[in-house]
């Protein structure tokens, strides 16, 4: 429980598309019951602040810090770790932070490939030098600036610093800030306990054990192919799965109130997967060989059975790790030297 009635909040943003910020904006009219209890210290997106604003802030005066998008750069890893230095609870909020999330889909590739690609091969650049960024340059005059350093890699919010709790989903939904608005009122109210260090606040069950459209909860379906939601008009009132549109619903953290489903789309996994699941990929494998009728266990599956599935796919890596690419058993695809 905190020392006084209103704690203090900051939000820094690192490799993120803002969404998350958005998301913090989506707390609508709400967002004035969390002003009541909290006072947001630092957040470059909605107040007039500076970086040196909160390099400035002792150590530890920030109560509850929000960490927002993947580590793709020095810049963003610096900020994490000052962050983790003036917060006292440091969460990883929304997919980038919890798992890499569509930034770490980079990981098929690599630093060199990337900018060779960028600033020689793209059809409209014109650098016929060849010339790359750079992480300083000097001027005639003795003028030096600087880039924050591009890394090989896309890392997760806890690779880098010490993470208190993981708030899912790309963004996080209104469901699930209600949840921690909730949470944040009643332990600052003395009414709730924080939860264990580590919890990631969602559910520990799958999409499909919430899902609207599964009433037979485990019933068995059979399908012989996929389909791409664009090539059939999908049934508003049907599993998507049952009509052979791929669903990441199986290997799915539930929690986020399923607003996707109730769109009439199929999850796309943003939640990650469940802390009963080593790998989400590999548990939607398992799921589709059942669906198939190949396997009941993705530990006996053969490459032929895999490839007679995964082949319908356009993407297979995107679809599967869209989002948990980085803290996935692959966490990368090997280059070639």
């Amino acid at each position: 429980m905190p020392d006084k009635k209103k704690i203090t909040l900051a939000l820094k943003r690192g490799a993120s598309c803002v969404g998350c910020d958005i998301a913090v904006v989506n707390f609508s009219e709400k967002l004035f019951e969390l002003i009541e209890v909290a006072d947001i210290v630092f957040s470059p997106t909605l107040l007039d602040v500076k970086y040196d604003d909160l390099i400035k802030m002792p150590d530890k005066s920030i109560t509850i810090g929000l960490y927002h998008g993947a580590v793709r750069n020095s810049d963003n890893e610096e900020f994490a770790k000052i962050m983790r230095e003036k917060c006292q609870i440091l969460i990883a909020y929304g997919a980038c932070a919890h798992l890499g999330g569509i930034p770490g889909l980079a990981n098929v590739s690599n630093r060199a490939k990337i900018f060779e690609t960028v600033y020689k091969k793209t059809f409209s650049t014109d650098n016929p030098e060849g010339i790359y960024p750079q992480t300083e340059w000097t001027d005639e005059k003795g003028h030096k600036l600087t880039l924050p350093e591009f890394y090989d890699e896309v890392y997760a919010l806890d690779d880098v610093v010490d993470v208190d709790y993981y708030v899912p989903a790309c963004p996080p939904t209104h469901v699930m800030n209600m949840q921690i608005l909730n949470l944040i009122k009643g332990w600052v109210e003395g009414k709730l306990e924080l939860p264990p260090k580590g919890s990631v606040i969602a559910e520990e069950k799958t999409l499909c054990d919430e899902c609207p459209r599964n009433p037979g909860k485990g019933k068995k379906i059979k399908i012989d192919k996929l389909r791409l939601i664009t090539e059939v008009e999908p049934d508003p009132e049907k599993c998507f799965l049952e009509q052979g549109i791929l669903c990441l619903g199986p290997a799915t953290r539930a929690g986020c109130g399923a607003p996707c489903i109730e769109a009439n789309m199929p999850c796309r996994g943003c939640m990650g997967p469940t802390s009963r699941v080593m790998d989400q990929g590999g548990s939607m494998l398992s799921a589709l060989a059942s669906i198939f009728g190949v396997s009941e266990n993705e530990l006996e599956l053969s490459e032929e059975d895999i490839e007679k599935f995964v082949s319908q796919m356009k993407d297979p890596l995107g679809c599967f790790y869209r989002f948990s690419l980085p803290k996935s058993l692959l966490h990368r695809v090997v280059q070639d030297k």
